[in-house]
């Protein structure tokens, strides 16, 4: 080594780090603990908070780095294990220290407007509600100098109402030190507005009946000859055709004899208003209300109905999904329809068939045609065939039919009689 090299240090001579790999005892790690909890406990701003935690974290490392002796008696913690587990209590005690921020009251604010919009609230819980969003839009406003009203008193616009004020909390730049005073107001407001909420009267709070007694089911019934009384109210619904006290009737009783009669009621009725509940229901597979889908008529469930035209394996599900799909009438459903006139089945064949009939589609006159002058088809099929183009019914698909008067099969005959 030359003499103008230095014995420790870097290439620059400057001396070594005095503290690396410095092995400290228990006593003097035990003593730099208590100054940081002082320190902790004097810390007024987030600087002052960050300077702890960076002593922390040297602390922890030292602690780590120490060759610290073990107990004598096995039952006794090591020291190592005691100052971790007191680091360990000064970092929660930091952790609790900070803040609050300007970003917890925008995120609890997010949340409160969340199950404000979300929840179904009784006419009591709404007016709760109402009042204490009210309230809390006008101490936001005082706090960050600005308007905030909702559109109207729907659940929804009070929700768009607090958004908007945890957007302004999180876009107005608060600081922890500088605005701590407009940020702990805020957050007191939130949590007055939290615990409002959360007491405001839901409507999943009442019982089954006092939610039928809300929609006046019981307001029908007028004897007691019927048990369950309920029942009695479905057949007014039905004579009135009230679909949407059906509805309700269906959507609160856990019963399955009461969800038999309302379904039957709907599949009888066909409303409109039945399609979003039957949707959901036919994703399911619910045989009932497939059925129920194919009365109303609309299309909007017809790609979940075709995803069930090859269900070969439940026979019961491609019936009602046969027969839904050709009372709906959609083009969409023709060639699976029609893919089905050669399936295994006779059972399959003849359903396909008069699905297709029903459904109307003059593309499905060729391979209607092609079933019924099969001489190999079974003669129920080829009726079912025949049938169809009957409900068809243009001059194309008439002229298909006309010509089995004389077939071998008399009720193949009796449709090609019902054209001449």
């Amino acid at each position: 080594m030359s003499e103008d090299e230095p014995e420790n240090g870097d290439a620059d001579g400057e001396a070594a780090d005095d503290t690396e790999g410095t092995d400290y005892s228990v006593e003097e790690l035990r003593d730099r603990l208590e100054e940081l909890q002082e320190l902790l406990d004097a810390a007024e701003t987030e600087a002052d908070l960050d300077d702890v935690e960076a002593d922390v974290e040297q602390l922890e490392a030292d602690v780590e780095a120490s060759d610290l002796p073990e107990p004598d008696d096995e039952d006794e913690d090591a020291p190592e294990e005691e100052l971790v587990a007191d680091i360990e209590d000064v970092q929660s005690d930091l952790e609790e220290a900070r803040g609050p921020y300007a970003a917890d009251v925008a995120s609890d604010l997010e949340d409160v407007a969340s199950t404000v919009a979300d929840t179904r609230w009784t006419e009591d819980g709404h007016e709760d509600v109402h009042a204490a969003v009210e309230t809390f839009l006008e101490a936001a406003g005082e706090e960050l100098d600005e308007s905030f009203d909702a559109d109207d008193e729907e659940p929804e616009s009070l929700g768009t109402a607090l958004e908007a004020v945890a957007d302004a909390v999180e876009s107005a730049g608060l600081d922890a030190d500088e605005d701590a005073d407009v940020i702990a107001a805020l957050l007191e407001a939130t949590e007055t507005l939290q615990a409002a909420v959360e007491d405001a009267e839901e409507w999943d709070d009442l019982s089954i009946r006092e939610q039928l007694e809300f929609h006046g089911v019981y307001d029908q019934v007028d004897h007691r000859k019927d048990f369950p009384p309920e029942w009695h109210a479905l057949k007014v619904y039905e004579k009135n055709f009230d679909a949407e006290g059906v509805l309700v009737v269906l959507d609160r009783l856990d019963s399955d004899f009461m969800e038999r009669h309302c379904m039957e009621v709907l599949e009888k009725l066909g409303p409109e208003e039945a399609l979003d509940e039957m949707s959901q229901r036919a994703q399911r597979r619910d045989k009932a209300a497939i059925r129920i889908l194919g009365k109303i008529g609309s299309e909007e469930p017809v790609e979940t109905l075709v995803d069930y035209v090859d269900a070969d394996s439940d026979p019961e599900l491609q019936k009602a999904t046969f027969r839904a799909l050709g009372e709906i009438g959609s083009e969409e459903a023709t060639q699976p329809l029609a893919n089905k006139l050669v399936a295994d089945s006779e059972d399959t064949r003849s359903r396909a068939a008069r699905a297709l009939g029903l459904l109307g589609d003059t593309r499905a006159i060729s391979p209607l045609a092609d079933v019924l002058a099969d001489e190999a088809e079974a003669d129920r099929v080829r009726a079912s065939a025949a049938w169809a183009l009957n409900q068809i019914g243009t001059e194309a698909a008439l002229e298909e039919v006309s010509g089995y008067v004389d077939d071998r099969a008399f009720i193949v005959q009796a449709e090609a009689e019902k054209v001449a």
